[in-house]
């Protein structure tokens, strides 16, 4: 098997586990404070990340790396997972869903301004009409849709995006896997004091649902699925494996009805189908910023 189609195959897995990131992160805050949950998924992870990469005896970053891996760990370490967890106690994981659509494009716009590039118009035109179709969405809809919640989800796509882009960039020069670690492990200090001080008083009132999802989103969201994801970018380029995260709403939409048993009505799909064409057909007139990738 060539290196292009293990590039695929990672990718997809990749894809996969960060499908369940939204339904677990919903089970977990019916009974977690979205801070405590965001600081200890971190946590756990950090220091996971820090044993591997002290097993494999990884050579430090430079200097001039760590802006740059802050930037990662504020986007996909802290931001993301914070803003999702106060965003889902306020609409359904299906309903946030919808959002993740969004990612592809908000990773490539924010390639595009760190590399400088100039997509065509039509680029614009299609980035644009993916937004406003998820914005009208979430105005027309009716009790699933929260005005604060939408914003938290916006902003989780947003520093999402700019994580994703940093983290390509660095993954050039320190490898896949290791630009999340050293990620984790620059942010463990100040997670693992906050975990301490957001920690619950009282653990009697925390179901086996909300523990098994925390413990998902810190072994698997944070950490396994950034191996899988970093090393498909790497093998199979970040243009083309990219594409993969535009199967990742139908994924979610699917694990929200039979995990979380969400509705998943016909609009929401179609809403869905929409968001998608958009993305890709936005990337595909980011002409020069896929090349400079590739």
């Amino acid at each position: 098997m060539n290196k292009a189609a293990n590039g695929w195959i990672n990718g997809f897995i990749g894809v996969l586990i960060f499908s369940g990131s939204l339904p677990a992160t919903r089970l977990a805050v019916a009974d977690f404070d979205p801070v405590f949950l965001t600081v200890c998924r971190a946590a756990i992870a950090g220091i996971l990340a820090g044993a591997l990469l002290l097993i494999f005896k990884e050579k430090r970053p430079a200097k001039s790396d760590i802006i740059s891996l802050l930037t990662v760990a504020v986007g996909v370490v802290i931001g993301f997972p914070l803003l999702t967890a106060l965003a889902l106690q306020y609409v359904t994981s299906a309903h946030a869903i919808v959002y993740i659509g969004l990612l592809p494009l908000a990773t490539a716009i924010f390639g595009v301004l760190r590399g400088g590039e100039r997509p065509s118009p039509v680029f614009w035109i299609f980035s644009a009409a993916g937004s406003i179709l998820v914005a009208g969405y979430a105005l027309l809809q009716g009790g699933e849709s929260s005005p604060l919640g939408d914003t938290y989800m916006i902003a989780s796509i947003i520093v999402c995006g700019l994580g994703y882009a940093e983290g390509a960039r660095l993954s050039r020069r320190l490898g896949n896997w290791q630009v999340i670690s050293w990620a984790l492990v620059l942010s463990l200090p100040l997670m693992f004091i906050l975990s301490v001080c957001f920690i619950p008083h009282s653990w009697s009132n925390i179901g086996a649902p909300a523990l098994l999802s925390l413990a998902y989103v810190s072994l698997f969201s944070m950490l396994i699925g950034f191996v899988f994801w970093y090393r498909g970018l790497a093998q199979g380029g970040i243009a083309a494996v990219g594409q993969l995260q535009l199967l990742q709403p139908f994924f979610g939409l699917l694990l929200a009805a039979m995990i979380l048993h969400e509705k998943v009505g016909w609009g929401l799909a179609a809403v869905n189908v929409g968001v998608i064409a958009c993305v890709a057909a936005a990337r595909r007139f980011a002409n020069k910023s896929e090349k400079a990738e590739q």
